[in-house]
């Protein structure tokens, strides 16, 4: 088994570190690990925030474990050059088109949400949102009109990019609770239009699977009023990039969700993936230990699950973290005082009385 660890910058060396010890912890054999550098650190060492040979170590490997990127000094590099291109750059030529991102509350932290603790407790969902395509992708650029400079960004999907990812949310959902919601646009975006009728297509071949579909402002809304009500969304890339990111608000941090990015690959073990804690770089701590480690060891009980088939262990993470996060041990973000390594610490600890 071949992981490929890219730590990335800011506080990315400082979460992936911890989330290693856990690995490690568990003994896996015939497990090799490659480093390499992505993003900021890539960029001043390679003259590329991805450079090829970080490109073929990820190739190379079962799954890529990844921490964060994200520098402000690099902010007036040319946009090819700014450490964001790494993760994007590895999800079009690793052909990551699914995140799967999954947010559900912790028993115990109900408060830190800014929904009601009983509205928050209800919280279990999963976001399948698209990856290779739409805004983020498409064609680009800036022209002159009458107003001034115009920049403009083409949003698109075809049918096949469509029932690719709308195949991928229905096993998830068949998975979990049996209710798949497609959020779209539908009422004014042609886009949206081809989006909702081939996931009305795919559904067919899930009878067992109930599909609602829901505009994604009306998602958003319902997202604080009522999140219980979802159990699987599937919607396109920037739909999914902004409902994620809400859904993680609405736990109460972004410093205890993972995320798998997955291909259609299939490795010996499992289906290969990227995976990564959703909180960004926070170059503003970085090198502090002020860092929740939480979500990328959570990230990496995916990666066990998903991409080497190791159920077991996978559980004995998760089952570890939440016994963690029941106790004092808790960071800043989560009103405690413990920091990365002592929250490092008491995970491994915890899993090692786990069998």
């Amino acid at each position: 088994m071949k992981i490929a660890v890219l730590p990335g910058d800011g506080i990315g060396p400082e979460v992936t570190a911890q989330a290693l010890r856990v690995l490690e912890a568990l003994s896996l054999p015939g497990l090799t690990l490659f480093e390499g550098d992505v993003g900021a650190v890539a960029y001043r060492r390679h003259g590329h925030p991805l450079p090829p040979e970080t490109l073929e170590m990820a190739r190379a490997a079962d799954a890529v474990l990844f921490g964060a990127v994200g520098d402000f000094s690099c902010d007036d590099l040319p946009r090819h050059l700014r450490p964001e291109q790494a993760i994007l750059g590895l999800r079009a030529e690793l052909t990551l088109f699914a995140n799967l991102r999954p947010a559900a509350g912790f028993p115990g932290l109900e408060d830190l949400s800014p929904l009601k603790p009983e509205i928050a407790r209800g919280i279990d969902l999963l976001v399948v949102r698209e990856l290779n395509g739409d805004v983020y992708f498409g064609d680009k650029g800036e022209r002159d009109s009458a107003g001034g400079r115009e920049g403009w960004d083409a949003m698109s999907y075809n049918e096949a990019e469509v029932r690719r990812i709308a195949h991928t949310a229905f096993r998830a959902a068949q998975k979990r609770r049996k209710k798949l919601t497609s959020v779209d646009k539908a009422n004014v975006l042609e886009t949206s239009r081809i989006w909702r009728e081939t996931v009305i297509e795919i559904a067919a071949e899930y009878p067992d699977v109930e599909l609602e579909h829901m505009y994604v402002d009306n998602a958003a809304m319902q997202m604080c009023r009522s999140p219980g009500q979802f159990d699987t969304i599937v919607t396109g890339n920037l739909f999914g990039d902004i409902l994620s990111d809400q859904a993680s608000a609405v736990v109460g941090s972004i410093g205890l969700l993972a995320s798998a990015s997955l291909g259609e690959r299939q490795t010996e073990f499992g289906t290969f993936g990227l995976y990564e804690p959703i909180h960004g770089s926070a170059p503003d701590i970085a090198g502090q230990g002020k860092a929740n480690p939480v979500a990328a060891v959570l990230s990496l009980a995916m990666l066990l699950r998903h991409s080497l088939g190791r159920e077991e262990e996978a559980n004995r993470v998760e089952r570890a973290v939440a016994q963690v996060l029941a106790s004092e041990t808790r960071g800043g973000d989560l009103g405690g005082t413990a920091s990365t390594s002592e929250i490092g610490d008491a995970i491994v600890s915890t899993l090692l009385t786990i069998s």
